[in-house]
């Protein structure tokens, strides 16, 4: 029988997060011209470069596999972007790759199932990465393309009693109304995670793990190494801020709902790239690695409303690692929506408003790149883990159809 071998991370890595919207440079997103493919090659050689810097010694030819995130797998994003990317940033064509599609856990997913792979000993060596360009493919966009081909489409009759046809702010709206959420509590949770985010970004902790990209449109060389969607005046004028956050409307629920573009992720581009090595092998390499990864779940929870399916998957990973929720310095839950985030920490034990609750900003104040997510908060995880020489830290997330999904990483 194999021995399990132990799995850690060697590096982070992300792009800066661009505004979504495809309108030119000027109105458009930071990102919105770039290629899917060119961004994830970008971000993925970044990494390795990063890596490199560290151990001379690593070949880029032992990587068994690029494991990428990413929804909307048509257009350039389509044809397996994976293998694609992998070339495009110079990998050895020897590497293996494949692209997985989980809605909003599929970065997570990837990084979850190179994990398994490793502790089994299919290889010492996988690049997990993730990229969405929501600036040129929407959520649903997939099923659009399909509805709109020549050739005959056919959809089971049942897809609505799935939930699959249920939008997940909706669904957000039917979590709050079953746990009396007031939109005051969504919206104080929203400014929150834009409030860390500024901090963060202020601190320099998010130029720690930015691999700066540049691509060129229309003649002219664009480089983008800043995030461009957090909002400074939630520091600098919170009454302000507040002010405009009451304004919003509910689009999900014009009549009496609550879930805002405040409380809410926000639809943006971007990509990130984490390395994961058998210890063993990084070892013999000479790297320290940021931590191990010690536990991983999956779980499937109400289809309507979807979103809490990561409660139980964070239960058993919890078990698994044979951990408590008091016993991390990190919880970082994807912030979809504020109001399956403010019933995660009910049900798991924990105030919404802990800090150990999604130090360097959330998906509400920074951005929700579908795919590439699960990779993006990853990185940002490990990387604070180790700038508070912190002992644990777990994420979660939650994703259509209602999946739920968690990791758990540990110091070595």
């Amino acid at each position: 029988m194999t021995e399990l071998q132990e799995v850690v991370v060697v590096d982070a890595v992300r792009s800066a997060i661009g505004k979504s919207g495809r309108k030119g440079m000027e109105k458009g997103g930071q990102l919105c011209q770039a290629s899917a493919q060119d961004l994830l090659a970008a971000v993925m050689r970044g990494l390795l470069d990063r890596v490199k810097n560290k151990a001379p010694d690593f070949d880029e030819k032992e990587i068994e596999d690029v494991v990428v995130g990413c929804l909307s797998q048509i257009g350039e994003q389509g044809s397996n972007i994976a293998r694609i990317a992998a070339l495009l940033a110079g990998i050895p064509h020897e590497a293996s790759a494949y692209t997985i599609n989980q809605y909003c856990n599929a970065g997570l997913k990837g990084i979850n199932s190179a994990t398994r792979a490793i502790k089994c000993g299919d290889g010492d060596v996988y690049l997990c990465a993730g990229v969405e360009l929501m600036s040129h493919y929407g959520m649903g966009s997939d099923i659009q393309v399909a509805m709109e081909a020549k050739y005959p489409i056919r959809f089971t009759s049942r897809i609505d009693d799935t939930g699959m046809a249920v939008p997940q702010g909706v669904c957000a709206e039917m979590i709050s109304a079953d746990h009396g959420h007031s939109r005051e509590d969504l919206d104080k949770f929203g400014m929150w995670s834009m409030e860390k985010s500024v901090e963060a970004q202020r601190k320099g902790w998010h130029d720690e793990l930015i691999v700066p990209v540049e691509f060129e449109w229309e003649g002219k060389k664009h480089l983008v190494k800043k995030d461009e969607t957090i909002r400074d005046k939630a520091v600098d004028d919170p009454e302000a801020y507040w002010e405009n956050l009451k304004q919003l409307k509910p689009p999900f629920k014009p009549d009496g709902g609550i879930v805002t573009a405040g409380n809410s992720s926000q639809i943006v581009d971007g990509a990130g790239a984490v390395l994961l090595m058998n210890a063993k092998k990084a070892e013999k390499l000479g790297i320290e690695p940021m931590c191990r990864i010690s536990a991983c779940a999956s779980a499937g929870g109400e289809p309507v409303p979807m979103l809490l399916a990561p409660i139980p998957a964070c239960e058993k990973a919890m078990k698994r690692a044979g951990k408590k929720i008091d016993d991390f310095d990190i919880i970082e839950p994807n912030e979809a929506f504020a109001s399956p985030l403010l019933v995660f920490a009910k049900e798991l034990g924990y105030d919404p408003h802990d800090p150990r609750v999604n130090p360097t900003g959330g998906a509400i104040g920074m951005g929700h790149p579908i795919g590439a997510s699960g990779v993006i908060w990853f990185a940002e995880m490990v990387h604070h883990l180790k700038r508070i020489n912190g002992q644990a830290g777990m994420m979660m997330m939650c994703g259509g159809g209602g999946i739920g999904i968690a990791t758990i990483v540990e110091k070595v």
